[in-house]
């Protein structure tokens, strides 16, 4: 877990984006949020999007941010059976997929700023679909098809099933 912070505001009020990776399959969810959210309502986002798709993680690495070192926070994942584990400052190699990730995502969403300041949010559905469905060097696939075992069915692969 990480964040991309100090976008153009958008007609939502949302100013960042909340980056959750999973370190095995690589698939990632790109959640706008607004950087005056308290813990609570990661806590609601995190529920309503994570655990409701992919259950109850066993561990989670993301960097210091105070949301995620709060008490709530912790005795939330205690609670859940999840091992909180915190990256450090110079010592990104603890959280380097996240990192990764971001760098993708800062790519795909310099299009989207230059063209939509105000709505990029709106458009991140689709960079998360972009980013879910393109081949990664380090698990020799998609990170859709990891998740799901199969390839995602859209236009650019009906070729391949005969459609």
């Amino acid at each position: 877990m990480d964040f991309v912070i100090g976008l153009p505001r958008t007609a939502q009020g949302y100013n960042s984006i909340w980056v959750i990776v999973d370190r095995l399959t690589k698939s990632a969810h790109f959640l706008p949020v607004k950087t005056t959210y308290d813990v609570s309502r990661y806590a609601d986002l995190y529920v309503k999007e994570i655990i409701r798709l992919h259950g109850v993680p066993v561990s989670i690495v993301s960097d210091r941010d105070s949301k995620f070192t709060s008490a709530f926070w912790r005795s939330l994942h205690r609670a859940l059976g999840t091992k909180l584990t915190f990256s450090t400052t110079f010592h990104p190699q603890t959280n380097g997929q996240s990192e990764i990730v971001i760098q993708i995502l800062e790519d795909l969403l310099r299009a989207c700023i230059i063209d939509f300041p105000e709505s990029w949010d709106l458009k991140l559905p689709l960079v998360e679909f972009a980013y879910n469905n393109s081949f990664q060097a380090s698990i020799q696939m998609a990170p859709y098809e990891a998740l799901y075992g199969r390839k995602c069915r859209t236009p650019l692969h009906w070729d391949e099933i005969g459609e």
